[in-house]
């Protein structure tokens, strides 16, 4: 694994807090914690850990009411939504569990999506080496509904990885597939930092899911309470139950 000292993502002490007054919810408890390069993290926890709204704050999506999120260098916090947008266009893939790819459109025109709202241009060779190293190379004609979930979820992973962002976020991207599909996703995904050295950030509820990051942080009532690095299912699921109880 290739790691660069300067992490991908940097969140520093980060906190988010819901509505106002006595109805006010903290999701977040002043989370640190820097991603490095070209490293596969899963992210765990119960129900209303605080998962979900972590990913959200690393990936722009939504601000953080305190601390700041840095990607590759540049402080999320202090962005105009306008540029936040156009950080996210060039610099941010997203994989979705519910795969979200446009149904009018073929495999190809939804990998290569992003390229025409951004007005970019992938380098010669990309896209065909995405698809191939993927294994969807012959189904790029075909549309979303002709394709099998997996199919779906790596054509998903290729229209992420279309722009050479600098960090992946995936919200429970096997969540929809069977464990055999989900499996080969999990598979493009380490290939994607082993192969081709991205950085990807992972929320997951399955501790099979989970093992095959290089390491997983869990997440408590909004705060971040371990970090397992060489993760099995074994240790994670030890880590998730001691927290449960």
């Amino acid at each position: 694994m290739n790691v660069d000292p300067e992490p991908a993502v940097l969140l520093d002490g980060v906190g988010k807090v819901y509505g106002t007054g006595p109805s006010a919810v903290t999701a977040l408890h002043e989370v640190s914690h820097g991603f490095p390069r070209g490293s596969f993290t899963a992210v765990m926890g119960p129900s209303g850990s605080g998962k979900t709204t972590l990913l959200q704050c690393a990936a722009g999506l939504i601000r953080p009411t305190a601390g700041s999120v840095r990607v590759g260098g540049a402080d999320l916090t202090t962005l105009t939504e306008a540029e936040l947008s156009r950080l996210r266009g060039r610099r941010i893939g997203f994989v979705f569990q519910a795969f979200n790819l446009l149904p009018a459109l073929t495999a190809r025109e939804n990998i290569e999506l992003p390229l025409r709202l951004t007005g970019t241009r992938a380098r010669p060779g990309w896209v065909e080496e995405l698809v191939r190293r993927t294994g969807i190379a012959d189904q790029v004609n075909r549309r979303p509904h002709e394709l099998s979930g997996g199919q779906q979820q790596r054509v998903a992973i290729c229209r992420a990885l279309v722009a050479q962002p600098e960090v992946v976020f995936a919200d429970e991207p096997t969540g929809n597939l069977d464990t055999r599909s989900g499996q080969e996703v999990l598979t493009q995904l380490r290939l994607v930092v082993d192969v081709l050295g991205q950085t990807v950030i992972m929320v997951t509820h399955d501790p099979a899911v989970a093992s095959r990051a290089d390491r997983v942080l869990i997440l408590s009532d909004g705060r971040l309470t371990d970090v397992i690095d060489a993760p099995t299912t074994a240790r994670i699921s030890t880590a998730l139950t001691h927290r449960a109880g």
